[in-house]
């Protein structure tokens, strides 16, 4: 008897499914749009008009320098496949790009995805792009397209992978990049809404192995369950930021560096703006640390030096700024509803992070 030819979806891919799997998500990437995106959904490519309207752009941009960001959410991933909720780890990937993007004093402008996994599961790919969207509205960021690949020999069942990419767009002359980090200057911390996207290697080892905790169990100290806290998406700080580089016409004097917070702690991400000759002293006591951590570090234990060198600690995002304008940005941050702490200051000595 002659066997079956073989078919694509014999092979573990459904190209019918992929083909309406993908036309779903046309909503989520369009209400992210501006006039800015010339093209339709479904070509090969996207199109952004840099100079859409003309003299807002001459006015902003004499010598626009394009900035580019990437970025994953790591094994937060687990984290949502043993809940089954798949629909904020997408902003927490836009916030992961975006953030990174304000660092230079750019504007984010696009965003893109890649998504893997094994076999095509259309309510998984909609929960993670409505995420994805749903971050892209919150950064004012353009979702233009993405990836969405079915590897059945590379992923296990429930298993998925993302990655995010974004453009975004700075005045030469506004670039920020830490040079003028001057001793006195000082450190304002923004707050974080909790883990964010870092460190979740220790935290799946403190939390489920060793103190054998479950996804659903409700945890009195944080008065919520384990994947409620565990899932809080990463803040996005565009809306903020941008307010402050659109107030301060010079923006370099006054925002001299700017840090996003991510793996290994406030150590490992202030020093990448740090001139030579600049070190940052910073006082523990000068901003709270949500609950999550404190009740990480006594599930573990966890020293503190250890927690420090891992997680953000309840700071965010970082500006360092002259005594002069400290106070007045602090005011505004705290006006948008981002709880902004003076948490040190710049002094002579080597490039790194000493706390006092």
């Amino acid at each position: 008897m002659q066997k079956p030819p073989l078919t694509y979806q014999a092979a573990g891919l459904d190209l019918d499914l992929y083909g309406q799997t993908l036309a779903g998500m046309a909503p989520f990437l369009r209400r992210t749009h501006t006039p800015r995106v010339l093209d339709g959904f479904g070509g090969f490519a996207s199109l952004f008009s840099l100079d859409y309207n003309s003299r807002l752009f001459a006015r902003n941009y004499r010598h626009p320098v394009l900035v580019s960001c990437t970025d994953g959410v790591g094994s937060k991933l687990k984290i949502a496949a043993l809940a089954n909720k798949h629909d904020t780890v997408g902003v927490d990937l836009v916030a992961m790009s975006v953030n990174d993007c304000l660092c230079t004093g750019g504007e984010p402008l696009i965003f893109l995805d890649y998504i893997a996994m094994p076999k095509d599961d259309p309510a998984l790919t909609r929960d993670l792009i409505k995420g994805i969207s749903d971050g892209c509205m919150e950064a004012d960021c353009s979702l233009v397209g993405g990836e969405t690949a079915i590897l059945p020999d590379f992923y296990a069942a429930g298993d998925y992978d993302m990655a995010g990419f974004c453009v975004g767009v700075v005045e030469r002359d506004n670039i920020i990049n830490g040079r003028g980090i001057r001793p006195g200057d000082l450190v304002l911390g923004l707050a974080s809404t909790g883990l964010h996207s870092n460190g979740y290697s220790l935290v799946r080892k403190i939390v489920f192995e060793k103190a054998g905790l479950k996804i659903n169990d409700f945890v009195p100290e944080l008065g919520r369950t384990v994947a409620e806290e565990l899932l809080e998406p990463t803040r996005i700080y565009v809306r903020a930021i941008k307010l402050l580089l659109e107030h301060y016409p010079v923006k370099r004097r006054v925002l001299r560096g700017l840090a996003h917070i991510t793996g290994e702690g406030l150590e490992g991400n202030i020093p990448r703006i740090l001139p030579p000759g600049r070190r940052v002293f910073l006082d523990k006591s000068k901003w709270p640390a949500p609950p999550v951590f404190s009740w990480l570090q006594n599930l573990g234990p966890v020293d503190e030096t250890e927690m420090f060198k891992v997680f953000n600690m309840g700071i965010g995002f970082v500006v360092i700024t002259s005594p002069y304008y400290a106070e007045s940005i602090q005011r505004q941050l705290n006006e948008e509803r981002v709880k902004t702490y003076i948490i040190g200051e710049v002094r002579e000595g080597e490039p790194g992070v000493e706390f006092v």
